[in-house]
């Protein structure tokens, strides 16, 4: 299940064309649930790409420095330690 929140979001449809309208105050959040696939790769020469995908076919696409994965592998080392989740 994919979710998806949009703020202060206004577009213009004008013969097939979409265009941005108001100002660049715009923010979204995005939250896939039951994920069925998760992949890491190469994304430019500097960072890391995170994809995630579900069984209906929604995507979310993840692009990050080296240093934000590190701390990420981290966290997840401190929860498998840590947390009854990983029990």
């Amino acid at each position: 299940m994919l979710a998806l929140t949009l703020e202060e979001f206004m577009l213009e449809l004008n013969d097939g064309a979409i265009k941005n309208i108001g100002p660049n105050n715009k923010e979204a959040t995005v939250k896939l649930f039951d994920v069925d696939g998760a992949e890491a790769r190469e994304f430019g020469d500097k960072r890391v790409k995170l994809v995630f995908d579900d069984e209906d076919g929604n995507e979310v696409q993840v692009s990050l420095f080296p240093e934000d994965i590190e701390k990420l592998v981290e966290d997840i080392e401190d929860l498998q330690e840590n947390s009854a989740v990983f029990e």
